[in-house]
């Protein structure tokens, strides 16, 4: 006989079941996430800098395409002896040796080995710590160009700019931390300059982009850098709007835990970026005297002129990490001709770039870092050219507290293959840290429930090159 006060059970299929229950277990994920990750402003501030920093700020003046080692900065008397020979090993399968076509000669007190390419940057060689053992995972252009800016060429990962920014903060809050001149739009394009999952604010500001700005030609100038300033409005007009912003903001109940709070900063960034940006641009009130020692005014040194000293006056502002880019290094072909076009174009803007910071007294605590993704293959790629090499090439540093006159590791006879000093990118960006006062190990960001960092899960400090 049927009970009439009792009340069915609904009755639900395997189907049922786990189509009302699998949406929890994303739920449950997302909470997880959600509790270990870093949450609005307070997560980005900066962390405290330890007083063993030797350096302040960054210049890094980046070569895209790969400039030749063997050529440059990496004497191979033995590969001029053995020109046209077989390369040796495995390396390439009926490869021919290239000796360089051009002289290397010695130079300072250091006595460091330099090509004719760089007759001007020869009378700095005192102060450049060469780095020999350089070696990189990838022979590929893209990839092995973001892993330099990112230590990462497989994943989204935030810049070495944008972790610098992290971790000494602004040195002046009316100026961007970070800023890149002129960079790329290929090789992984903004990714080299982005925060990924690191706060926004800490991205870099890029001022002209390869290939599409007239911003360092000799026809254009700072004048010609877009969006400096606000035509729509008047300065009083923006500075009443930020203001309601700011007022708006601050009647929210989660004021202070909330990413409109980033962007409410950000547009006041942008509006004090107005008054003082441009005027660090304008190299109109330069004197003659400098212009010339960067070679600004002349066919073949102007635009990388032009943002050398540029990036003198946004170091000595505050800005703490600047990128100068420069590409062109990839010589598959023509390198008789184009190599020299492209030292030409270098080699006087930086070493007026660094004889201006030792004057200035800015160099003791400004890192200058110069290279590319990778190096050049010392066997010839037909008569004339040179392939990709990510097994050994060179990179040099300056001032900020590393040994200048000092060459450290070394590339086998031919220049094929780190061999000595080996020196990878995780250990490259250990040691820029470092210099920093920066612990590469302690320097990390939560995010997706584990802590991630610029040198992933290794990278080794090269003392020997510290001053």
């Amino acid at each position: 006989m049927k009970n009439n006060d009792m009340h069915e059970l609904p009755s639900f299929s395997r189907r049922d079941a786990l189509r009302a229950t699998t949406a929890g277990f994303g739920w449950l994920a997302f909470r997880g996430i959600a509790a270990t990750a870093p949450r609005g402003l307070a997560a980005a501030g900066p962390r405290p800098v330890a007083p063993v920093a030797r350096a302040q700020r960054v210049i890094f003046l980046c070569m895209a395409g790969a400039p030749s080692h063997v050529d440059t900065f990496d004497y191979k008397p033995q590969l001029q002896r053995d020109d046209g020979g077989p390369a040796p090993g495995d390396y390439r399968r009926g490869a021919r040796l290239l000796g360089s076509p051009w002289e290397f000669a010695q130079h300072g007190e250091s006595g460091l080995w330099i090509s004719e390419l760089f007759p001007q940057l020869a009378k700095q060689t005192d102060r450049l710590c060469m780095l020999h053992g350089m070696h990189t995972d990838v022979p590929a252009h893209p990839q092995a160009f973001v892993r330099l800016h990112t230590g990462s060429s497989q994943f989204v990962r935030p810049s070495m700019g944008s972790w610098i920014h992290y971790g000494l903060g602004s040195a002046d809050e009316n100026l961007p931390a970070f800023v890149t001149l002129n960079p790329p739009s290929a090789q992984g394009g903004a990714q080299n300059y982005g925060s990924a999952f690191l706060p926004a604010r800490t991205q870099g500001l890029p001022i002209g982009v390869e290939r599409e700005s007239r911003a360092f030609r000799r026809d254009g100038g700072g004048d010609e850098v877009a969006n400096l300033s606000n035509p729509r409005r008047s300065r009083e007009a923006q500075r009443r709007q930020l203001e309601l912003l700011e007022q708006l903001q601050k009647g929210r109940a989660d004021a202070e835990d909330d990413a409109v709070q980033a962007v409410v900063e950000s547009y006041e960034l942008a509006f004090q970026m107005q008054a003082e940006l441009p005027g660090l641009l304008d190299l109109s009130k330069e004197s003659k005297s400098t212009l010339s020692l960067y070679g600004i005014g002349e066919e073949a040194t102007d635009g990388f002129g032009r943002q050398c000293l540029i990036a003198r006056n946004l170091a000595a502002a505050g800005v703490r990490f600047i990128e100068v880019n420069q590409g062109g290094w990839d010589h598959h072909r023509n390198m008789r001709e184009e190599l020299p076009r492209s030292c030409s174009a270098v080699d006087r803007p930086i070493a007026a770039l660094l004889e201006d910071l030792a004057r200035s007294g800015l160099l003791e605590d400004t890192l200058v870092l110069w290279g590319g993704e990778f190096g050049r293959t010392p066997y010839g790629q037909g008569t004339d050219g040179r392939d990709h090499n990510n097994r050994g090439f060179t990179t040099w540093m300056a001032g900020g507290g590393v040994r200048g006159g000092l060459a450290y590791g070394s590339t086998d006879e031919y220049g094929i293959e780190a061999a000595e000093g080996r020196v990878s990118i995780h250990d490259w960006h250990a040691t820029i840290l470092h210099l920093l006062g920066l612990d590469h190990e302690a320097l990390t960001f939560q995010h997706a429930g584990r802590d991630f960092r610029l040198t992933d899960v290794s990278g080794t400090v090269v003392e020997e090159i510290l001053g």
